[in-house]
């Protein structure tokens, strides 16, 4: 019990300080190490992804740095791929999924990078800020499938476009971001549940973990440059990505 905590509590730091949740190390944990079939590391790490993302949020909520017109408008447009993305969990073979998902991993890692290499510390007052909110929209459709179809959280998606197409400061990015993925992945979790997908005693103690994690990473965000931090988990999530797709064949 103690382990999966400790898991939970460094997945909830590591997530809420680079900002893109901590599914994509918890799956193939779950898989590689845990040998859950996917349906069970989807829902299980969809759960602690939750958690994680409303411990989070109240994190941001508290510093003020949510943009509520943005946060509520992309949250409502995740449902309906949060929903399906559950369901469609359903048909993942073995195989299938660890070439996706080890796939997912190696193309994470490069929208990491890439992220880290264009953030900017601009600030701006949000209550003059202007933003594309169809582009938003639609991306904040296929945050909610991707969430829940493999169990991450969307941030990785979310907080690069927010930053670099639609101009939000990056902590504003990653707050509203956290705010939306709970959001998407309560709903998630919940088809999930219905389901049968999620494995409670782990779900819960790893869920834990990530809750007091997040108030950590939060505190490390305000005062840490993470790009460093981000150049150690692209290397590490490529190698992972190509571990996965190697043991899909066996």
């Amino acid at each position: 019990m103690l382990e999966l905590f400790m898991l939970g509590f460094f997945i909830g730091a590591l997530g809420t300080l680079v900002g893109v949740g901590g599914g994509f190390i918890l799956v193939p944990i779950f898989l590689l190490v845990f040998h859950y079939t996917p349906q069970q590391a989807i829902g299980t790490s969809l759960t602690v992804v939750f958690f994680n993302a409303l411990s989070g949020t109240i994190a941001y909520i508290r510093q003020k740095k949510v943009y509520y017109d943005a946060a509520i408008r992309f949250s409502l447009a995740t449902l309906p791929g949060a929903v399906l993305g559950s369901y469609l969990s359903y048909y993942f073979s073995s195989q299938i999924f660890y070439i996706s998902f080890g796939l997912l991993l190696m193309v994470i890692a490069v929208l990491l990078y890439i992220r880290s290499r264009s953030e900017s510390e601009k600030t701006c007052d949000l209550n003059e800020f202007r933003y594309n909110r169809t582009l938003g929209t639609l991306m904040s459709i296929l945050v909610g499938f991707l969430s829940s179809i493999f169990g991450i959280g969307g941030g990785i998606i979310h907080v690069p476009t927010m930053i670099c197409l639609l101009g939000f400061p990056t902590h504003t990015a990653t707050a509203t971001s956290h705010f939306v993925l709970a959001v998407s992945s309560f709903f998630g979790v919940v088809s999930h549940y219905l389901l049968g997908n999620i494995l409670i005693i782990p779900a819960l103690v790893i869920g834990f973990g990530s809750i007091l994690g997040a108030q950590l990473g939060a505190y490390l965000a305000l005062r840490t440059k993470a790009k460093s931090i981000t150049i150690l988990l692209c290397t590490a999530l490529l190698a992972l990505g190509l571990r996965m797709i190697i043991s899909s064949s066996h």
